[in-house]
């Protein structure tokens, strides 16, 4: 996967860039940690510009979170619940937990879109539920691209630091990559061993 990274980085630039952070919001997990550290050493070495970086990845990560947002507007929060209830320990969720979260999101969502940007795996999901309850479009897009800004900005950072002091760093993504991607899927195999349906609400 990181000679796949290198090689779309090298070979087309920017674009490069945009089209992984879109990817990366699509088909997760596909590390953006990866991807901007990756960018940034190239920052640091001189071959792109800090901010044009930053400028064209996040337009791909807001546009593969769009992407999911018109998916979960398309599916709607009702049909939701007969997946949660047939499949609730593969996702992890059961319906009480995806109602309070409709709930949050219909208090909160602005917010909840912002803070989820600095998060694994929920940076990306998070655009399904907002798409469900139908979250204000343009605040969706704003939040994101405001959230990613920060979170995009940080990790193109640190890897310009590391270009400047280590020319050969990009030798150590790849295990870098394989630890962020192992350890997702770890978490993921703990939630599903562990997870225990609750007992229903008595109404």
């Amino acid at each position: 996967m990181t000679e796949f990274i290198l090689d779309l980085i090298q070979s087309w630039g920017y674009l490069g860039i945009a089209i992984l952070m879109f990817l990366e919001n699509v088909f997760p997990p596909i590390p953006s940690e990866v991807i901007m550290g990756l960018g940034g050493v190239m920052v640091g070495q001189g071959r792109f510009d800090y901010w044009t970086l930053v400028t064209v990845a996040v337009i791909g990560t807001t546009l593969g979170n769009w992407v999911w947002y018109w998916i979960g507007r398309w599916f709607g929060y009702e049909r939701l619940k007969p997946l949660v209830d047939r499949f609730g320990r593969w996702l992890t969720l059961d319906w009480d937990e995806v109602e309070k979260m409709h709930d949050w999101f219909l208090k909160y969502g602005s917010g909840i879109v912002f803070v989820c940007r600095f998060l694994p795996i929920a940076r990306t999901m998070i655009s399904l539920p907002a798409g469900m309850v139908g979250m204000n479009q343009l605040k969706f897009l704003l939040w994101t691209a405001a959230g990613s800004t920060i979170w995009i900005a940080a990790l193109a950072g640190a890897g310009s630091w590391f270009g400047r002091q280590f020319h050969e760093v990009e030798r150590f993504i790849g295990p870098v990559a394989l630890v962020a991607i192992g350890s997702i899927i770890l978490l993921y195999v703990y939630r599903v061993v562990t997870w225990k349906p609750k007992a229903p609400r008595q109404d």
